[in-house]
């Protein structure tokens, strides 16, 4: 091992006779022309030497160090070179590494410490200097030489140059050895605790006290100062309170009264506690001290909260939400949140349907809305499986259900995903696990209660509440209603929910192609002139071959992603949900025929809720299912959707009872005025044939007669309409809307 200036290494024991004692030494000089090694031994030794002079050391002093101090070291070794070969060669020789203390790389607050820096450094260049510490140590044969010229150049004394030179020995020629460290004497922000015949309270004296020694007559504090037990009592005791704790006078009453209250009596059957004498108990300034500096300010945060908040939103983040995704495609995040605005409905602009839900599903890595969809159900799973139809689906087909022309904002367009990331109640849903399996999916899911580790999906229907507050009539913000004192007014609505769609479009066409993402861009994609945006970092990931994409048959979209109900075969088209569409015209094929002579068939079909412009029932010859439309002479327009159709049956259903009374008053008036008319024509015809004389005139000729007066009365039918069949009501939303569906398909016209 080659020795170097300043370097360590230690010295194990050697055999019996050896010539240098073990321990750790460092290298000050190499000197391989003189074959010498001068070197500091850094132990100290066994036993101080005798002082030859002075006056003898007292074994105890008036005050007592609390700390002994260091010994010096820094006596320079003139060690042989062949013998530390030698020693090195019997592997009795190891080099050392010291770690040096962090602090001493941070700069230095205090600007008397930092003085201090500098006088060290200036009073040590000449053995900071290793040329200078070289000639002075080959010239004299020692440190006289540096220690006077330190001397003469800072002014200090010898003592002081030979504490720096031992620092120096101990820590490493440097000047980082130099760094000031009075957080080691015991300066500010150590424990001090006062104690019987020892360390007195510390702070200003009171009134009493001060009086009380100007009299020469000093008296003891009535309050004692903090004890090392106090400590340790308050602090387990103030463990005990569970989180969140209360306020620090209350913590203090509760530590007190649980550390502290230590003697009982007994008082009839009760048994008291025995009042606390003045002075046996820390005040709650002393409390309100050890609580403040022997807990962080971080661990005061979360005292002050429960766990889950303190892990939602005050915990520091662990990582980034597209953590571990490999590209897009590969996870997206599903999540619903209820509208804040009224809708009117459809049917009737009148009625207000109240406020919608609306699930968004985001691609992770890319953070792009890939799909969302409104419905006035939910959530579950059911109108999550409609959601991911909106996202895979034809733009083209979505546009023609909603009425809208859409626009295409990511490139290539999104098909299933491998991992779907929802909500825990919809992840362990059997529905969910047959419906990923049949479409070859993965799901996950976030803990309960932890919404911020869904990461985007939360912050994407913020920026979709804000966006549309208070822009649209009927928006409303409870976040802000509070401290804007906003009314919220329901009649203000104005949006249908295929419009109230069309705006969500609008509103996430526009941050899939214009939210800023340069937070995003590496290096690399800077080079590649990616452009930072959500639909810029999908059709990024793509064209690199980091996309994930997978070819999904629309009828298998169709088979386990839309909901399923009964309809009928009728000889004038399919009823689905009590309205006519259209059938479908194939060779061989003639549904309408056959249901006129053989009787009404029934059959599935899939449907949108969204839509009724539109059902897909199973093809009986071919695969896949046939699309067919509404029929023009249906009751319900392309628009509404198939809850506004129920809710416009249901409303229709309720109402008949009323229709029904006012029906059968109709009839009652009308037989009573008709039975009227009949007895009085029986009164006059029997009258006027008993004043009849004479031979009556032929039919004929009295027809001709009646003509030629010009009385022909006007005959008026009229036909009421018939009551429709009753609709069960269910608890279930989709039972509900199978049930309204197949009573209006029994519904005659």
């Amino acid at each position: 091992m080659e020795l170097m200036h300043n370097q360590l290494f230690k010295l194990l024991e050697p055999e019996h006779g050896a010539v240098y004692a073990a321990g750790l030494y460092r290298v000050i000089l190499n000197e391989p022309g003189m074959g010498k090694v001068v070197a500091v031994h850094l132990d100290p030794p066994e036993r101080q030497p005798e002082r030859k002079c002075g006056r003898r050391r007292l074994e105890r002093t008036l005050r007592a160090r609390k700390k002994t101090a260091m010994p010096l070291v820094g006596a320079l070794i003139w060690m042989d070179a062949e013998e530390l070969k030698r020693l090195d060669a019997a592997n009795l020789l190891m080099s050392i590494e010291l770690d040096r203390d962090p602090v001493c790389f941070s700069p230095l607050q205090n600007a008397h410490r930092q003085r201090e820096y500098e006088r060290r450094i200036a009073a040590m260049a000449g053995f900071l200097d290793f040329k200078r510490l070289e000639e002075g140590i080959l010239v004299h044969q020692g440190l006289g030489g540096l220690v006077k010229e330190a001397m003469s150049a800072a002014g200090v004394s010898r003592t002081y140059v030979y504490k720096q030179w031992s620092t120096l020995a101990r820590l490493g020629i440097s000047e980082l050895s130099l760094y000031p460290r009075q957080d080691l004497s015991g300066g500010p922000g150590q424990r001090r605790f006062c104690g019987p015949g020892g360390r007195k309270k510390p702070g200003p004296k009171t009134i009493e006290e001060r009086i009380a020694k100007a009299f020469g007559k000093p008296i003891d504090p009535p309050q004692p100062g903090m004890t090392e037990e106090w400590q340790d009592r308050m602090l387990a005791a103030d463990r005990k309170i569970q989180a969140p704790t209360l306020s620090l006078r209350a913590r203090y009453e509760q530590v007190i009264k649980t550390a502290f209250v230590l003697k009982y009596k007994q008082v009839g059957r009760e048994v008291v506690p025995v009042e606390l004498k003045e002075g046996a108990y820390p005040n709650f300034a002393q409390f309100k001290w050890l609580i403040t500096t022997r807990k962080s300010a971080l661990e005061c945060i979360q005292e002050r909260t429960t766990k889950g908040h303190f892990d939602r939103a005050l915990r520091g983040l662990t990582g980034k939400s597209w953590k571990g995704v490999p590209g897009p495609g590969h996870t997206w995040a599903i999540d619903s949140t209820v509208g804040d605005i009224y809708l009117r409905s459809s049917v009737n602009r009148a009625w207000i349907i109240g406020r919608p839900i609306v699930y968004i599903i985001v691609d992770v890595w890319s953070t792009a809305i890939v799909g969302f969809y409104v419905c006035l159900s939910g959530p579950s799973w059911a109108t999550a499986k409609i959601s991911l139809f909106n996202a895979i689906a034809d733009p083209q087909t979505m546009g023609a259900l909603w009425g809208y022309q859409p626009l295409i904002s990511l490139d290539p367009h999104p098909t299933l995903c491998y991992c779907l990331l929802c909500d825990r109640g919809e992840y362990l849903s059997l529905a969910a696990r047959q419906t990923l399996l049949k479409l070859e999916g993965c799901g996950s899911y976030a803990p309960p209660y932890r919404p911020d580790l869904k990461g985007l999906v939360e912050v994407l229907h913020r920026i979709m509440k804000d966006q549309q507050f208070p822009f649209i009539p009927g928006a409303i913000d409870f976040r802000r209603a509070e401290y804007e004192l906003r009314r919220v007014r329901m009649e203000d609505s104005a949006y249908t929910l295929p419009e109230y769609v069309q705006h969500l479009h609008e509103i996430f066409w526009r941050y899939n192609l214009t939210a800023d993402r340069n937070h995003r861009l590496d290096v690399h994609m800077i080079g590649e002139g990616v452009y930072p945006s959500p639909a810029g970092l999908w059709r990024y990931g793509h064209q690199i071959g980091l996309g994930f994409s997978r070819s999904t048959p629309t009828a298998d979209l169709i088979q386990h992603l839309l909901p399923e109900t009964g309809g009928r075969i009728k000889k004038d088209g399919v009823y689905v949900g009590g309205q006519c569409y259209e059938a479908p015209q194939l060779p061989g094929l003639d549904w309408t025929a056959k249901a006129r002579n053989l009787g009404y068939q029934d059959v599935t079909a899939r449907y949108y809720p969204g839509s009724i412009s539109r059902v897909w029932t199973p093809h009986p010859v071919g695969k896949g299912f046939l699309e067919l439309k509404i029929s023009d002479q249906a009751r319900a327009s392309s628009e509404l959707t198939f809850d506004e159709v129920a809710d416009a049956f249901a409303y229709q259903k309720l109402s008949s009872n009323r229709q029904e009374h006012v029906r059968l008053i109709a009839r009652l008036e009308s037989m009573l005025r008709e039975g009227w008319i009949r007895r009085n024509a029986m009164d006059a015809t029997a009258e006027a044939i008993s004043r009849a004389k004479g031979a009556a005139p032929s039919a004929t000729l009295a027809r001709e007669i009646e003509k030629s007066l010009g009385g022909l009365a006007s005959e008026a039918d009229s036909a009421p309409a018939s009551a429709s069949a009753s609709a069960s009501d269910e608890e279930e939303y989709f039972e509900i809307m199978n049930d309204i569906m197949a009573a209006a398909n029994n519904h005659d016209d």
